[in-house]
């Protein structure tokens, strides 16, 4: 009798274990569906935000681009370390995807856990090695203004400190002020320098407004410059009909009926082109000039006509001297022969 009721006993102890376990499993089962939607859900969420596509190679920037781009997603997200590393190896193809299945297998063999600082590495490793880093790194630390803008400078500052992680590191930003004041045109540099700003952002601010406002100040006295240029002309009063060009081949002036001479008064001309009361320095003749003279050239050296005296074959004459005598000269005793 009592080994019945033992037998029943153990019976309903075996069901309700079997019934636990049962509710257990479901859970469990339950448990995984959700965890494989919220992994869907995640994913489709970071898929909406555009993650950028890696395909391998070579191409260093690129590379580091794209680490970039995936953590600044990771940053509005909610993720696990085991989760970001899915996430962003789900976005490698190509030459990268088989770069990636073999690493992963190697650091699994040897009982790794891969977390995104791991992933990093290798993938940094890989695609930019160490000597382009150091080339990014000494390109920083020889940044100069030059002819950029302030901004300009700014922006490529920031880009290429990423290189050197000492610069952004915490208590760093007395030298990170003092590097970027050391590569500023020197203009900016021997105002900003007694500052003595040791905010990076409010050091930049300042430069910012100080080369602003040396641009206003060249640009101001250039326009005034212009200004003045365009109002010293030195011709006549009267319009030249400014603007208009001289007719090709000809060279002659339009409108020519409307001036008026200063000299002649009379119109068709300006007074510089004018005739009037001009004498020839060749033949003393009014109504032209020398240079339109088309009478003959006298030769002073030989007399004779159609050349100068500088081109004459003839033996130079001898210069004859004048003698000037003054009163004193007049009053002496004409006694010379």
């Amino acid at each position: 009798m009592a080994g019945g009721r033992n037998d029943a006993v153990i019976a309903q102890a075996l069901a309700a274990m079997a019934h636990v376990l049962a509710q257990a499993n479901e859970q469990a089962a339950i448990g995984r569906q959700n965890e494989g939607e919220a992994e869907e859900r995640r994913l489709d969420r970071f898929l909406r935000n555009n993650p950028p596509t890696f395909k391998g190679r070579f191409d260093p920037e690129g590379a580091q681009t794209w680490v970039q781009g995936i953590e600044r997603i990771f940053r509005a997200m909610v993720t696990s370390d085991d989760q970001k590393v899915r996430l962003a190896t789900h976005m490698l193809a190509e030459e990268a995807e088989f770069w990636w299945t073999n690493v992963k297998g190697r650091l699994e063999a040897g009982g790794e856990v891969v977390t995104w600082v791991r992933f990093k590495t290798e993938f940094l490793r890989k695609y930019f090695p160490e000597d382009l880093r150091t080339r990014k790194e000494v390109e920083f630390l020889n940044l100069k203004q030059g002819s950029s803008s302030v901004a300009e400078y700014a922006a490529k500052f920031e880009e290429l400190s990423r290189f050197c992680p000492y610069i952004n590191a915490e208590g760093a930003m007395v030298s990170k002020c003092v590097k970027f004041e050391s590569g500023l045109r020197p203009e900016i540099y021997q105002y900003m320098c007694v500052q003595e700003i040791r905010d990076f952002d409010t050091l930049v601010h300042k430069c910012r407004m100080f080369d602003d406002a040396g641009n206003a100040k060249t640009n101001h006295y250039k326009a005034v410059h212009d200004k003045k240029g365009k109002g010293h002309g030195f011709g006549k009063p009267y319009n030249k009909d400014k603007g208009k060009k001289k007719e090709i081949g000809g060279g002659s002036k339009s409108n020519l009926a409307d001036v008026r001479c200063f000299k002649c008064g009379t119109l068709g001309h300006y007074s510089n082109d004018c005739k009037k009361d001009e004498n020839c320095f060749k033949c003393g003749q009014a109504g032209h000039k020398s240079f339109e003279c088309k009478k003959e050239v006298t030769c002073y050296n030989c007399g004779e006509k159609g050349h100068i005296s500088a081109k004459c074959t003839k033996p130079k004459k001898a210069a004859r001297k004048v003698f000037a005598l003054n009163a004193e000269e007049v009053e002496q005793p004409d006694n010379l022969i």
